[in-house]
């Protein structure tokens, strides 16, 4: 395996937006056949406009030209509150590893780099929501279990 991952720019709208899809056909046990194709649409102007104004952050790992996984993680704002006083938030989100690379590092790397983004822009409230799959590398790494969320705590 020779990896790269690559922090996404707008020229990878597309492989994004299809990895979205991906994401949500496996976490959701969606066939083929469900039409996503709303959801598809809403992605592209989701991802045209949060790569140009820094409101998402993702990265996308390749196997030489291959494409073997991708994650994401948003940003946005919240009233401030006691335990977060600057009311800056992160939702890591789109975490996907294609099959044949799975338990490898892949998104265990992937993650540490979309936390340390959240991180880099002074945010200490990293949340996101974890599939039974996902669950125990986000508990590996650091997250708690807080009803259906997970957080990883400051």
């Amino acid at each position: 395996m020779n990896l790269t991952y690559k922090k996404a720019k707008i020229e990878d709208i597309d492989i994004l937006t299809e990895t979205r899809i991906q994401v949500l056909r496996a976490a959701n046990q969606l066939s083929n056949e469900v039409d996503l194709s709303e959801v598809r649409k809403q992605s592209y102007h989701y991802y045209q406009k949060a790569l140009c104004d820094g409101t998402h952050v993702a990265y996308l790992i390749f196997d030489e030209h291959r494409f073997a996984g991708a994650g994401g993680v948003s940003f946005f704002q919240v009233m401030p509150t006691y335990h977060n006083p600057s009311g800056k938030k992160a939702y890591i989100m789109n975490m996907y590893t294609s099959p044949e690379y799975r338990r490898k590092g892949i998104a265990y790397k992937t993650l540490d780099l979309l936390v340390v983004e959240a991180k880099r822009k002074g945010i200490t409230s990293i949340s996101l929501e974890a599939t039974t799959l996902g669950r125990p590398l986000y508990e590996k790494y650091g997250f708690i279990n807080m009803n259906n969320e997970m957080e990883l705590p400051k």
